[in-house]
């Protein structure tokens, strides 16, 4: 069995029908298995059954040097095989701490304490999700500065939203040279709307999202409609119920343990409507007449979603001269499996009726990262006109896509691109399906199979300032 040491091909452990995969089990075979490699692997985390098998519990070449970036993910399938995936993520923290401190803000699960232990080995960690840690903290933030050594270092301060009046000793601690600073957090809502130290521009911000398409080898359409991008959740043998009990957390951990609302009940009515209206226009009033509540209410409701990293919003498009269109916003969750578990659904086969929204869905995740990830400065949007015409998306002035999930894209499908085309101001007009070969209609539009859009999206081929 071949071991890739780019972390991009798939691994197959092949285990006989009758034997039990135990933990001792499996790590017996990963390390005969990189014995016979040159690469060996450290602190490499690894998932079976959605569970995290300690670094500490690795032995043999596992000790050894690492390989950044890369967690290895064992899957347990019915033919009695054990498929380990190394996800390679683009977010490359070793790289980004050499030009500044950052935050590093991302829902909860997405993977910033692995993508942290695999690549930042040498890093002093305060972890505030450590009630230890977190009580030590709250009585002398001394403790920072006497963990540093002389020669200064990285440290790790995770859930900052947990203290944020760290934030001041933090900067303190920048201007004196003494380190440089990874502050991650679930949840911006306490940083950004208390007084606190945001550090004055001596901090960076990025984002960590679940899992994309060019993160996961072997991809699979629709396990990643139903199952998302949460590493653990991607790869898990009882998704419905990992996702289930993750929405559950949410509510617990980030909006009741931090006060978010005064009523959790209300607010959890409110996500079922949220799951169900994916993608879908904000209309502020209707949801608060479906959910008995005000309209202020329910804008805070969404400012709160936006806050704790569960939601975003892609506001509309208004430049067009000649059609006069919306400014309303769509609004969209993180995450496809959680969309899945908030409105209770599943996508059986591609004929499904919920399986078109929820591939415009995946392209509107895959367009939203690489636009944070490379730091893009055009902004992401759609485009309605008021007598309904649409586009699913528009990047800046320069790019119209629509979204269609037909393996056949016709006329109807670029109806709406058509029409924004007489506007004249973008510079190129897509057509996103899942077509076998990109072809070009007689009026301009491109039509792309999804792989080859994402691969050139992924490999910059497209000119996005």
């Amino acid at each position: 069995t071949h071991l890739d040491t780019h972390g991009l091909s798939p691994l197959i452990l092949k285990t006989s029908a009758m034997m039990k995969l135990t933990k001792g089990c499996l790590n017996t075979q990963i390390n005969n298995l990189l014995k016979k490699n040159e690469t060996a692997f450290s602190q490499v985390p690894i998932i079976g059954h959605g569970r995290l098998l300690p670094p500490s519990k690795m032995t043999g070449p596992l000790k050894g040097s690492f390989l950044p970036n890369n967690m290895l993910v064992v899957d347990n399938h019915e033919n009695q095989q054990l498929r380990c995936c190394l996800f390679q993520r683009i977010v490359n923290l070793p790289e980004l701490l050499i030009k500044k401190s950052h935050f590093l803000f991302g829902p909860r699960s997405v993977g910033k304490s692995t993508l942290i232990a695999n690549t930042l080995k040498n890093a002093i960690i305060f972890d505030l999700l450590d009630e230890e840690t977190y009580r030590n903290l709250l009585k002398s933030h001394k403790l920072i500065n006497e963990s540093i050594p002389p020669e200064g270092g990285i440290v790790v301060i995770a859930e900052i939203q947990r203290i944020p009046e760290l934030l001041n000793a933090v900067q303190r601690l920048i201007l004196a040279k003494r380190a440089v600073f990874l502050l991650t957090g679930s949840s911006a809502r306490k940083l950004r709307h208390g007084a606190s130290n945001l550090l004055g521009g001596r901090a960076w911000e990025m984002q960590l999202y679940p899992l994309v398409w060019k993160e996961i080898p072997n991809f699979n359409l629709l396990r990643f409609l139903n199952q998302g991008g949460i590493p653990d959740f991607y790869q898990s043998e009882f998704p419905k119920k990992e996702l289930s009990n993750y929405v559950s957390l949410y509510l617990q951990q980030e909006i009741k343990a931090e006060a978010l609302t005064r009523s959790v009940q209300s607010f959890s009515e409110f996500l079922d409507f949220v799951g169900a209206a994916n993608g879908q226009e904000i209309n502020y009033e209707s949801f608060a007449s479906d959910c008995q509540v005000s309209v202020s209410t329910i804008k805070n409701y969404f400012q709160i979603l936006e806050d704790t990293l569960i939601g975003f919003r892609v506001p509309g498009y208004t430049k067009t001269i000649k059609r006069r269109s919306t400014s309303r916003a769509k609004h969209f969750l993180f995450d496809l499996g959680v969309s899945k578990a908030l409105s209770k659904t599943q996508i059986e086969s591609e004929d499904s009726l919920n399986f078109g929204p929820a591939f415009e869905h995946f392209i509107a995740l895959e367009l939203r990262a690489y636009l944070q990830y490379f730091e893009k400065q055009e902004t992401l949007r759609y485009w309605r006109s008021s007598n309904r015409f649409e586009v699913d998306f528009v990047i800046g002035d320069n790019i119209a896509l629509e979204i269609k999930s037909t393996k056949l894209a016709n006329d109807n499908n670029t109806l709406g691109l058509r029409v924004l085309k007489e506007e004249g101001i973008f510079n190129r007009y897509i057509l996103v399906s899942r077509d076998s070969k990109k072809r070009v209609t007689s009026e301009g539009v491109e039509i792309y199979p999804f792989e080859m859009f994402l691969q050139e999206l992924w490999d910059h081929k497209f000119s996005i300032e």
